[in-house]
């Protein structure tokens, strides 16, 4: 891990601890060095936009008149079209129905620029969150799932080992669909071959993430495994204490419009949360953890990695929906 800069004494508390300091241009070509392989659940943003005018007759319930549909990669798919997006290379390990969705998903990271390494399950439903609008306001999201069966998810992971070595930075991306079900033993095959491993949790059961290079939990996930905590001073303990249990080498705590805070071996860093106008958070952590992986794959120190990926989640919220940062809107 690096070291954390010494600008000031390392305290208790977390207002008093070490700024992220600010990060020139990284050239392009160093980001298209940067090999991440995204691992994890996929699903398909679906949009209906449309104007209500009326109240329906059948229930208390507005009426949608759907004028456009737009589909947009979500989870996994989603934070490997961010690191595409900043100019790395990004191929995504992940399960996908024979179905619409699925066909859909397919074409969309054609036109990413993802490298696909998909395992087709005939009995899977490809998720879909479906997201009803009305003048920029969500009025309904419709959810439909199910989980992998165990041969495809044991097929995923022979894929995973032929994959690895490929690769720079190995990222989890777990939203609980059941994708990950092999997760510590991935983990443990890149920890055996030296790659880092970032995960992003879902659940309290983060003893599936043991050995982690990295975890970027935000204030809801990580009080689900450690309770709430009473000052910084507790959180700081709390955390120390889980890092030391399950072998996390860092941990990035997301924390909204507080910024964000990296816990390791080296102590504590803040970064200010810099967005400009908070528009949507969807997909925020994944546009973070992102930047992180090509950052790192590119040869970035851990604190310029957080400093830039600081910098773009306050972009990203400014967006609607899952969306992405370039290489232009993050360094010109």
């Amino acid at each position: 891990m690096p070291n954390l800069p010494n600008s000031q004494p390392m305290s208790d508390s977390l207002t008093e601890t070490v700024s992220v300091p600010e990060v020139g241009t990284v050239p392009r070509e160093r980001l298209a060095g940067s090999r991440v392989l995204v691992v994890g659940d996929v699903m398909l943003d679906r949009y209906w936009f449309g104007d209500v005018n009326r109240i329906s007759p059948e229930a208390p319930v507005p009426v949608v008149h759907v004028q456009k549909q737009e589909d947009r990669l979500g989870g996994a798919a989603n934070v490997a079209r961010n690191a595409v997006a900043l100019g790395a290379q990004a191929g995504l390990l992940c399960v996908v129905g024979k179905d619409e969705p699925g066909e859909r998903i397919v074409q969309l990271l054609g036109e990413s620029n993802v490298a696909p390494h998909l395992e087709r399950d005939p009995s899977l439903l490809t998720t879909i969150k479906l997201r009803v609008l009305s003048r920029q306001q969500q009025l309904l999201r419709v959810d439909f799932e199910n989980t992998p069966t165990h041969e495809v998810l044991l097929a995923g992971l022979a894929r995973f080992d032929e994959l690895l070595p490929a690769h720079d930075v190995i990222l989890m991306s777990d939203y609980a669909k059941g994708g990950l079900t092999h997760v510590t033993k991935m983990i443990a095959k890149a920890h055996a071959a030296g790659k880092p491993v970032l995960v992003d949790p879902k659940g309290d059961d983060w003893e599936r993430y043991r050995g982690a290079t990295l975890i970027t939990p935000n204030r809801a996930e990580l009080r689900e495994v450690v309770g709430q905590w009473k000052s910084e001073d507790d959180l700081k303990a709390r955390v120390a204490k889980l890092r030391a249990e399950l072998e996390f080498k860092a941990l990035l705590l997301t924390r909204s419009e507080e910024g964000m805070t990296l816990f390791s071996d080296d102590g504590i860093l803040h970064a200010s949360a810099v967005a400009r106008e908070v528009y949507d958070v969807s997909g925020a952590g994944d546009t973070v953890i992102a930047t992180l992986a090509v950052m790192l794959g590119a040869g970035l120190s851990l604190v310029d990695a957080v400093a830039l990926a600081n910098r773009a989640a306050g972009i990203v919220v400014g967006k609607l929906g899952t969306a992405t940062v370039d290489y232009d809107e993050l360094f010109l």
